[in-house]
C-alpha cells in the first residue's frame, strides 16, 4: 500500500519514522509519501490560504494548490482520496480494516479555518473524523488514521497481535498482566497462571464483556 499525505506542515510526520510504523516503512511493508502543498501553489510567495468570502475569523485554504497537488500525486484518480475533517464520518475499526485493502490512499490535511469547499467537491471521495472535537489541523488525525490502518497491512504486525483486541466483536479487550505476579499488593488472577487454556479463554471473554458493559455499553446495544 501507498499512503500519500498532503499537508502544509510535512515536518510533523517525522513521528511516523519511529517504532512499529518506522520499521514497517523501512521494511517496505507500506510506502508513506508526504507532500508539501505549498510546492503546488501558483502564488510566487507560496501562499496557500486567503480570507473567506462573506467574512469571518481566520483564513481558508485555497482550492488551487490543493487541486494541483492531488492531480499531481493521483493523476488517474486511482487512489481513495480522504479529507480529515470534523464534519466527516467517525473513523471506526471496521473502516480502518476496509481502508487497509486499498492500494493507494491520499490524505488531505486541512488547516486554519478549513478548506475551500470546491476542493472537496472536485477532488475528495470522503471525509473522515477521528472524534467530535476540533484540532488546529488535520495532521494529527491523518497520523491517527495511518497508524490505525497500517496495523492491518500484511507484515506490519504479527497476525496474533490482531486477535481479541478492543472493538473486535464489539467488545473491549480484556485486562492484560505481566511479571511480577504481585505488585503493590495486587496479584495476577490465578486463572491466568493455571495453564488451563479453556478456562483462560472463558475468563478473558467474561472480562471483556464486563468491561464493555461498564465502559462502553453502547457497543452492546444497551442504553448509555
Amino acid at each position: 500500500m501507498k499512503i500519500t499525505v498532503l499537508t502544509l506542515f510535512p515536518e510533523m510526520f517525522s513521528a511516523l519514522s519511529s517504532s512499529i510504523l518506522g520499521r514497517a516503512r523501512r521494511d517496505k511493508k507500506f510506502e508513506l509519501e508526504v507532500v508539501d502543498i505549498r510546492d503546488y501553489t501558483e502564488d510566487k510567495h507560496r501562499k496557500c490560504d486567503d480570507y473567506p468570502f462573506g467574512g469571518g475569523a481566520g483564513m481558508v485554504m485555497m482550492a488551487q494548490p490543493i487541486g494541483s497537488a492531488i492531480e499531481a500525486v493521483d493523476p488517474g484518480h486511482g487512489a481513495r482520496r480522504i479529507y480529515l475533517s470534523p464534519k466527516g464520518k467517525t473513523l471506526t475499526q471496521s473502516r480502518a480494516v476496509s481502508l487497509s485493502e486499498e492500494e493507494h490512499l491520499v490524505l488531505l490535511c486541512g488547516h486554519y479555518e478549513g478548506v475551500d469547499q470546491r476542493a472537496i467537491d472536485l477532488f475528495i471521495d470522503e471525509e473522515i473524523s477521528i472524534g467530535d472535537y476540533v484540532l488546529t489541523g488535520g495532521e494529527l488525525p491523518a497520523m491517527v488514521l495511518i497508524d490505525c490502518v497500517a496495523r492491518y497491512i500484511d507484515g506490519v504486525l504479527s497476525p496474533s497481535s490482531l486477535v481479541d483486541e478492543s472493538f473486535s466483536e464489539n467488545l473491549l479487550e480484556y485486562p492484560q498482566y505481566t511479571r511480577p505476579v504481585e505488585y503493590r499488593g495486587l496479584t495476577v488472577p490465578e486463572v491466568l497462571r493455571s495453564g488451563d487454556h479453556a478456562e483462560i479463554d472463558r475468563w478473558r471473554r467474561e472480562q471483556a464483556r464486563a468491561l464493555t458493559k461498564k465502559l462502553r455499553p453502547d457497543l452492546l446495544g444497551e442504553d448509555v
